[in-house]
């Protein structure tokens, strides 16, 4: 099966290449929600909505976008 081909070849490689890997795609998964609730806030969505699409609180997700200035569109 692929998905056990998979877990097989990331146990066998190196850590720091998965560390560095991984630290990279929190990185990015940063970078692609900043974007996408900028642009929810400015299409008029509540932070309750955006909070509920993201599977958080509204009050941890405003309290991580509010400061940028996300609140004030």
């Amino acid at each position: 099966m692929m998905e056990e081909d998979l877990t097989r070849r990331l146990r066998e490689a190196d850590p720091a290449t998965g560390l560095r890997a991984v630290g990279a795609l929190r990185r990015l998964a940063e970078r692609v929600e900043a974007t996408h609730v900028k642009a929810a806030r400015e299409a008029g969505w509540s932070w309750e909505q955006i909070g509920d699409a993201l599977g958080v609180s509204r009050q941890s997700v405003h309290a991580k976008y509010a400061k940028n200035g996300a609140s004030d569109v």
